[in-house]
């Protein structure tokens, strides 16, 4: 019906208004009939921006074709049919003049500024199903499993051609209870929130927001600034940070807050790639179950390497390495990885694969992204393999697999991980 209503509409407007332009382009691209410009206009229609035929009415049955569309849109924009437009349906106007822009500039409507205002806010997110199954936990042999979902999102707003905030919400749920069963389940929180300006080379951040290294021994979102500098293309990077970080995410401490900050290079040359990083910490009553505090030190100074090389565009070597000064055990951290490929969310099909080696000591950590080697027990060592696979178009399926033992204790370790996210 809505696609009746429209197309009677936009015919009615378009006779007289366009037959000199339509020459410009073709006048027959149809718009497709799962286009939201349908569902678009059809909201404007209901709020009286747009109205039919002199009597009111709307006629026709035909998809209706991109100028049609944008003669419609014009007339919209020329005067509202006398009603003031805000809110959403400024907004809708606005993703219609963007998305017909180069229909309306062939009517002599300019819409370059238009562009720049429509879809202010960007929504990107993940729903994720998570099963974790402990066949060999470090401490004895019991099997154990975890089921987690969470659904997140990530807006980000345009502020103006520089400036962006960004965030993120997350709210997960524990299935094997289907309840709240601590203060981190079925509660929507907000994770991250800052604000992020671009000028040229450099890049300036202000808030919650990922430390660098958060693929390796950061894992954790602090509050503070952050400035960057990163040539185009191959070249070398720079980048400072410092903030406050809640103590209860740092591997090695359990309360209260700790002064954050950090600063590296990096480097990308070609096929190659790699950084090193200082991330400093101090707080009081720096103490670990795993000797930590034996040095009686309020600081953590953990130094990091990191870098990788893609030998094709379907095998790449990447790994780090990762030492706390501060710490007399647990105090060194690593990864070498072997990946072949990997799954693109947007071509359904596509997939990868990966083999690595661990060693993960809890006091080289400010916060671990690792699954199935991980810092349980202080720390473990071990193999890793695992895969991934775009079963369709946004939807990536996850799987490792980790063999290994403690670092104190030498007991075994054996984990199985998967995932499944819907991206959207």
């Amino acid at each position: 019906m809505k696609k009746t209503l429209v197309s009677a509409l936009t015919t009615a407007l378009v006779v007289g208004a366009a037959s000199t332009t339509f020459a410009a382009q073709n006048p027959f691209t149809d718009v497709p009939a799962d286009h939201w410009a349908y569902d678009a206009v059809a909201q404007l229609a209901k709020d009286g921006v747009v109205t039919g035929y002199g009597d009111g009415t709307y006629k026709g049955d035909k998809q209706i074709t991109r100028y049609e569309m944008a003669v419609m849109v014009a007339r919209a924009m020329a005067n509202n049919n006398g009603v003031a437009v805000s809110g959403n349906d400024k907004a809708l106007l606005d993703k219609l003049a963007a998305e017909f822009g180069d229909e309306l500039n062939n009517l002599g409507v300019r819409v370059a500024n238009l562009e720049k205002n429509a879809d202010k806010v960007a929504w990107h997110g993940t729903a994720e199903y998570t099963f974790q199954h402990y066949m060999t936990d470090g401490q004895n042999d019991e099997k154990d499993s975890r089921n987690n979902v969470l659904f997140r999102l990530e807006p980000t707003a345009e502020v103006n051609s520089n400036w962006h905030v960004k965030a993120r919400l997350d709210a997960d749920t524990d299935l094997d209870t289907d309840k709240a069963n601590d203060a981190d389940h079925d509660k929507v929180s907000l994770k991250r929130i800052w604000a992020e300006g671009n000028y040229g080379k450099m890049t300036y951040k202000f808030g919650k927001f990922a430390a660098p290294d958060d693929d390796t021994i950061t894992d954790t979102p602090f509050s503070g600034a952050e400035v960057s500098y990163n040539a185009a293309g191959d070249g070398i990077s720079v980048i400072g940070g410092a903030g406050r970080l809640a103590q209860n995410v740092i591997a090695f401490t359990d309360e209260g807050t700790a002064n954050y900050q950090y600063v590296g290079l990096g480097l990308k040359k070609n096929k190659l790639w790699g950084a090193a990083r200082l991330h400093h910490l101090n707080a009081k009553n720096m103490t670990s179950a795993y000797g930590y505090a034996n040095k009686a030190t309020d600081e953590a100074n953990i130094w990091l390497v990191k870098g990788g090389y893609a030998f094709s565009k379907n095998v790449a070597f990447k790994g780090f390495y990762a030492q706390n000064h501060d710490a007399d055990v647990l105090n060194k951290a690593g990864s070498a990885e072997l990946d072949y490929k990997g799954a693109q969310a947007e071509n359904q099909g596509t997939y990868g694969l990966w083999v690595a080696y661990r060693h993960l000591g809890q006091n080289a950590f400010i916060a671990s992204p690792w699954d199935v080697i991980n810092l349980d027990n202080g720390g473990e060592k071990g193999w890793e393999v695992g895969g991934n696979y775009a079963m369709f178009k946004n939807t990536i399926l996850t799987l490792r697999y980790g063999k290994g033992e403690t670092i104190q204790g030498g007991k075994d370790v054996q984990n199985l991980f998967g995932r499944v996210n819907f991206l959207f």
